[in-house]
């Protein structure tokens, strides 16, 4: 396994379920996701904690997919929504995924719509569930 990029070193055993190793052995499968060194994702977290708008999220969403193949889905709830919690922020499994990668991406993007509440205004708004208020 020669990789023209530095990779993501493996998580203890037992540690993770990211099915490392399994990627690492199919030559065809998607190793952009293995880029995310753990200084790479504290850039990443760091970046996320400090999101200006819902355009700015949605342009974070979209390079991570494209740079990463990190699949972030957020969707509020269909029930009231009082707080942040309510908002579901999932990052979908993928092999190479780290467990605690898929917890931290939705905890930075949480405590950046806590200190920026305009962003999950914007997100309701979007789904228009402040029914135009």
């Amino acid at each position: 396994m020669n990789a023209p990029f530095p990779i993501r070193t493996g998580c203890p055993p037992g540690a993770c379920v990211c099915d490392r190793e399994r990627l690492l052995e199919d030559p065809q499968g998607d190793w952009r996701v293995l880029r995310l060194t753990r200084e790479e994702e504290k850039r990443l977290v760091q970046r996320l904690e400090n999101l200006s708008s819902l355009q700015d999220l949605q342009r974070m969403r979209e390079r991570m997919h494209a740079q990463l193949g990190i699949s972030l889905h957020i969707t509020p709830s269909p029930n009231e929504v009082r707080t942040v919690r309510g908002i579901a922020i999932l990052v979908q499994e993928r092999p190479g995924l780290c467990r605690k990668t898929r917890q931290a991406i939705p905890a930075a993007i949480r405590r950046s719509m806590e200190s920026r509440p305009e962003i999950a205004w914007a997100l309701l708004d979007s789904y228009d569930l402040l029914g135009g208020a």
